[in-house]
């Protein structure tokens, strides 16, 4: 499935990641942009290949910033969605998302 798909190669980009850096790996059709910070806590955003990368990683820095106030930092090694509420990614993702014109 996608979710699957999305959650593996999240999970492995991120562990082939070093503390502290930034990359764009592609996947298929898509480009993985991995932010690992040197605290360890990481964000991945999967994207089409037209989506330009500075927007992703302007992206993740924000989602991160704002989750690492939020959350504590001994929540982050074992938290999940369903243990960590962090309603704000919802906010971001629709203020980032790109709504495509139709094709006529």
């Amino acid at each position: 499935s996608v979710q699957e798909f999305m959650t593996f190669t999240s999970q492995l980009i991120t562990e082939r990641s070093a503390l502290g850096s930034r990359a764009s790996v592609k996947e298929q059709e898509y480009l993985c942009h991995v932010y690992v910070r040197s605290d360890g806590l990481a964000g991945v955003v999967i994207a089409d290949t037209e989506y330009p990368p500075r927007v992703c990683f302007t992206l993740l820095d924000k989602v991160l910033d704002e989750f690492s106030r939020q959350v504590s930092k001994l929540d982050w090694p074992s938290g999940s969605p369903t243990t960590i509420s962090y309603s704000a990614l919802d906010g971001y993702l629709s203020k980032y998302q790109v709504q495509k014109a139709p094709v006529s």
